[in-house]
């Protein structure tokens, strides 16, 4: 098992979407702004569903890595880092889930 973590990508992908590399898909995502990134985000998640509802193991695999990859860009062009989403799930695990989601409840 490899030591690469979210951490880690979530670092490459600040590095190389400010870059301005021309050869870089992350630079030209980053360029495209967060309407473009969150729609290739939305059509991973989509790829992701298709291939678990049919039971495609590596293309959920796959899809996955797709999905995360768009989502730590959203969250880049957002200024939103994955240190606070992790926190606000810490938070979230001090109480039930539906505790929890009935608190958000407005």
């Amino acid at each position: 098992m490899s030591d690469f973590s979210l951490a880690d990508l979530e670092r490459i992908i600040a590095a190389r979407g400010r870059s301005g590399d021309e050869n870089s898909w992350t630079a030209r995502l980053f360029a495209k702004g967060q309407a473009k990134a969150a729609q290739k985000m939305g059509e991973e998640a989509v790829e992701t569903v298709i291939a678990a509802v049919s039971g495609d193991r590596e293309g959920v695999i796959s899809e996955s890595a797709d999905l995360l990859y768009h989502w730590l860009v959203v969250l880049a062009l957002a200024d939103v880092s994955l240190t606070e989403i992790l926190a606000e799930l810490e938070k979230r695990t001090s109480q039930s889930g539906i505790a929890e989601k009935t608190s958000r409840r407005e």
